[in-house]
């Protein structure tokens, strides 16, 4: 009897000291719930921060032209009464997004599919390193070779033989159109942004083309499918969500690029219907004028940056509620 006590004094002893590891596991466990849940919060309250600060700095431009901002062309603010209008910048902002998109989806998803299903394993990895550098390139190199390479060269060699072939053609001699060939367009800032947001696209593929099951392709190549049959028949819409949610991806970067547009193109408020001619974007309007900006102008800026918080927030939103269809439709 007398030999158990020392038993039951050190199992008594044991669980105390289980007790307190498992105090200290369940306070390490709160504190990390506590945290993340912090952090998780946190976006929220620096989302509606931001919100908040463009409202009240774009608050008197609201006051004083109200929604027909949206509609004006015309953008005078040395005026003693100044005239604003963001409709240039809307216009260029869309277009040059537009025509980028257009010019890199293709080409991204082609060099996706060129990597994953057709090219020599030796050449993967060197491709993938320079499409993952481009991607590195600050834009503002991207401006600089737009302006004193590429923008040259389409002013000389590509524009010229355009505005030539369609000068006779209707609806194409106005979108092509051009009174002066110069370096700075819209065009000119569409084609680099394609190259800009180029990366992004091909890297996303590249990943969501290598989630695939290979026993899929090896049975789509078995009953005889050829390469073009397996990737859109089996590659594509297996993995159509995350393609979509890239492109969206690349989409939000054309919208917001500043430094690289604002080199070339152009920023001119006027608006002719020709691709060839100069132009603005929301964010090129912003950096250019910013800094000299004072009182209405620069409430007018920080409303023109609260038009491209919301436009970029529904394009994210419509990508959201897309991929939430087609994830549906998949599970269905």
């Amino acid at each position: 009897m007398l030999d158990a006590i020392p038993s039951l004094d050190h199992a008594g002893q044991m669980s105390t000291a289980r007790s307190k590891i498992l105090a200290r596991m369940a306070l390490g466990d709160r504190s990390f719930h506590f945290v993340t849940r912090i952090c998780a919060y946190g976006v929220f309250i620096l989302l509606a921060g931001i919100m908040l600060s463009l409202i009240m700095g774009a608050w008197p431009a609201i006051k004083t032209f109200g929604l027909e901002f949206l509609v004006t062309r015309r953008w005078a603010p040395q005026l003693d009464e100044p005239i604003l209008g963001a409709l240039a910048p809307i216009y260029g902002t869309l277009l040059t997004s537009f025509i980028a998109m257009l010019i890199a989806v293709p080409f991204g998803l082609g060099v996706a599919i060129f990597l994953t299903e057709l090219c020599p394993i030796p050449l993967r990895r060197p491709i993938r390193v320079a499409v993952e550098l481009l991607a590195g390139i600050p834009s503002i190199i991207y401006g600089m070779w737009g302006f004193f390479v590429l923008g040259p060269f389409l002013a000389q060699y590509v524009e010229p033989v355009i505005v030539w072939a369609v000068q006779d053609i209707p609806v194409l001699n106005i979108i092509f159109g051009a009174e002066m060939i110069s370096n700075i367009s819209l065009f000119n800032a569409s084609l680099v942004l394609a190259i800009m947001i180029l990366p992004f696209i091909t890297a996303i593929a590249v990943d969501v083309f290598s989630t695939v099951p290979p026993v899929l392709k090896e049975s789509a190549y078995g009953i005889g499918c050829t390469t073009w049959e397996v990737v859109t028949n089996v590659v594509i819409p297996f993995t159509r969500v995350g393609l979509v949610g890239g492109v969206m991806l690349a989409l939000g970067r054309a919208l917001g690029e500043t430094m690289a547009v604002t080199f070339i193109i152009g920023n001119s408020f006027k608006i002719d219907g020709s691709i060839f001619s100069p132009g603005t974007t929301i964010s090129a309007a912003i950096a250019s004028e910013f800094a000299e900006s004072a009182d209405l102008h620069r409430s007018a800026l920080m409303y023109l940056g609260l038009l491209l918080f919301i436009l970029t927030f529904f394009v994210l939103a419509a990508a959201r509620l897309m991929l939430m269809r087609l994830e549906k439709r998949a599970g269905a």
